[in-house]
């Protein structure tokens, strides 16, 4: 039996961590070349991208992509943990009002600073925060830059103090802290309820696949159909193809020039490139300066 291999794009159930669902299907799979790209909390649902096989060696490209969310928010209070999993930690009566919350919720968007919460995976002096929190104790944070490209209020009850917003972020960004600056920023607390990444990179929520289909794929042995190739990670870089000495240089980790590749490629410093060959997706390139001088197509990540 062929070895799996490319991205399994599954729908996050809550109360699992990502770990929970890489060992989930670690088992249901029969493979222990598997990872995920992207962590989400255990509250969280939605897109998880899953590498498997040689596309494991993307997984840090996923992690790095923007990331989309529905985020659910309670005003009035705050917790431990930012979000209704934690403990009370201080509530207000002060109510807020649509406008004030539509405002400030647009006010999110943009780069800036912020403080990760000490119930995450962030690791300070080799331990995680969850870690020291757990034992009560709370340590300086260094804060982050983050950028919220956008920033929407999707509905809001007055009377419940409650409603949703739409983010789309930078890797790194904690949404429950995004929250909970909210609620300060409107002179009350904040928490979040819920919390749905609706898409990773360009992967969508529409896209994904829950346990149950992933398990029936392998009574069939059909999980190889549900799998994205590894490529469809990359497909905003251009693509060169190459010629038969080309792979030959490839296979070794030699350089490559405008000869090695059928299409040729643009000399431009640092741009990466979708390397093909017979056999399909081999690599990234990137066009870096050679220590003679010129440009050439370097092996930037192999996934063979």
């Amino acid at each position: 039996m062929p070895e799996l291999n490319g991205i399994l794009l599954m729908n996050k159930p809550e109360g699992f961590t990502s770990h929970d669902v890489v060992a989930k299907l670690r088992g249901m799979l029969r493979t222990r070349k598997i990872g995920h790209g992207g962590t989400l909390d255990p509250m969280a649902t939605g897109v998880l991208p899953i590498f498997i096989g040689g596309a494991t060696r993307a997984a840090d490209f996923a992690a790095a992509q923007e990331k989309e969310y529905i985020a659910g928010f309670n005003l009035g209070f705050c917790t431990d943990t930012q979000d209704t999993t934690g403990q009370i930690l201080k509530k207000s009566d002060k109510k807020a009002s649509p406008t004030e919350i539509y405002m400030a919720v647009k006010s999110i968007k943009g780069q800036q600073k912020q403080t990760p919460p000490m119930y995450s995976a962030v690791k300070i002096g080799g331990q995680k925060l969850y870690d020291l929190a757990r034992k009560g104790k709370e340590v300086e944070r260094p804060e982050r830059d983050v950028f919220v490209a956008k920033s929407e209020l999707v509905s809001f009850d007055d009377q419940m103090q409650c409603g949703q917003i739409q983010l789309v972020v930078s890797k790194g960004t904690y949404v429950r802290t995004i929250i909970h600056d909210l609620g300060e920023n409107i002179g009350t607390y904040a928490v979040m309820n819920s919390l749905v990444r609706t898409r990773a990179g360009e992967y969508k929520l529409n896209e994904c696949v829950d346990f149950e289909t992933v398990q029936n794929a392998a009574n069939e042995g059909e999980i190889q159909a549900l799998l994205h190739a590894t490529d469809s990670l990359f497909l905003n870089y251009p693509a060169v193809s190459l010629t038969d000495e080309g792979e030959e240089r490839a296979a070794r980790g030699a350089v490559l020039f405008q000869r090695h590749t059928q299409n040729g490629f643009k000399e431009q410093q640092n741009e990466l490139y979708r390397v093909y060959d017979k056999q399909g997706f081999r690599m990234l390139g990137q066009i870096r300066t050679l220590d003679k001088g010129g440009l050439a197509l370097f092996v930037y990540k192999n996934f063979r």
